[in-house]
């Protein structure tokens, strides 16, 4: 997942991020911050049975750097079904995480939101998940959803990408063209812890990838090492802010595994050891990046 990000600095498709200095917080939560956009940022999403993390953590964080850069104006979750599907032929198979940044960046995304318009934004919007809600790993708790593989949990293959909005878009959502929202910036990339809440600090959640080790499927909450157990893979996620418990410093960082998995969608790990490398790389649009709807400029 983080190989591109080189091949696309090589290219120019993706420069560093430079801090522009300050000292960083002990804490720092991106809902608390921007309470404008504290909705949109706490939208845990279901990636169902389909390994199309990269674009969920990419659409989640776009829609987040949006609504920061505007200053609210524009609080709605950017289409991981659009993502998924229309900058990769075969999303559900695996992605980049450099890959919805560029897409954005030059086809734009619409809106979207989960599956049957569930989520905190509810239906309307143009191109909405198109696979159900699943159980993902580790403990069932109060997860009403079938467990992946099971029945109503199939694994899932690539549809193809969306050309048109949902029969139930909303007006003002129901233009595919029109409600392709892109921006006109940089692409950043970060490294290492400081780079990181720097680049957070300045202009909201960023997207990562780690190896997901057999451990973590069994998380249930607290600040996460990797301990015990084999490779299982790469996973793409948000990172959203970080803290200190008990002295051991830590990430906060959203998930696509539905709002019952770990502590409310969320998990901690630990930071300043690039925990299966989740402090390699970060990608997310420039903070002073111009966003701008298609529909609103005719």
């Amino acid at each position: 997942m983080k190989l591109e990000v080189a091949a696309a600095k090589a290219r120019g498709d993706v420069v560093d991020y430079v801090p522009r200095g300050g000292a960083a917080p002990e804490a720092f939560d991106s809902a608390a911050r921007w309470p404008e956009c504290a909705k949109l940022i706490g939208d845990i999403r279901d990636q169902s049975n389909c390994g199309c993390c990269w674009a969920f953590a990419g659409a989640e964080a776009a829609s987040d750097r949006q609504c920061i850069a505007t200053g609210g104006a524009v609080a709605v979750p950017l289409s991981a079904q659009d993502v998924c599907f229309n900058a990769n032929v075969d999303g559900c198979d695996g992605g980049q995480i450099i890959t919805p940044w560029t897409y954005v960046a030059k086809a734009g995304a619409v809106t979207g939101g989960q599956y049957n318009g569930t989520g905190p934004f509810g239906a309307g919007l143009c191109a909405d998940w198109f696979a159900p809600h699943c159980h993902h790993h580790g403990p069932r708790g109060d997860d009403p959803y079938p467990a992946e593989g099971d029945a109503g949990c199939p694994s899932e293959k690539s549809p193809e990408g969306p050309k048109a909005c949902d029969a139930t878009a909303a007006a003002g959502h129901d233009a595919f063209a029109a409600d392709k929202h892109t921006f006109a910036g940089d692409v950043q990339t970060a490294s290492g812890e400081a780079a990181i809440m720097a680049m957070i600090a300045e202009g909201g959640p960023v997207e990562t990838a780690f190896t997901v080790y057999e451990d973590f499927e069994n998380y249930a909450g607290g600040i996460y090492h990797h301990v015990t157990g084999e490779e299982a893979g790469g996973h793409a996620v948000k990172f959203v802010g970080w803290g200190v418990e008990n002295g051991t410093k830590y990430w906060k960082v959203a998930n696509s595994w539905n709002p019952y998995w770990g502590e409310a969608g969320y998990f901690r790990i630990l930071r300043g050891s690039n925990e299966g490398g989740i402090e390699d790389q970060v990608t997310g649009s420039h903070a002073d990046a111009k966003w701008t709807r298609a529909g609103d400029s005719d």
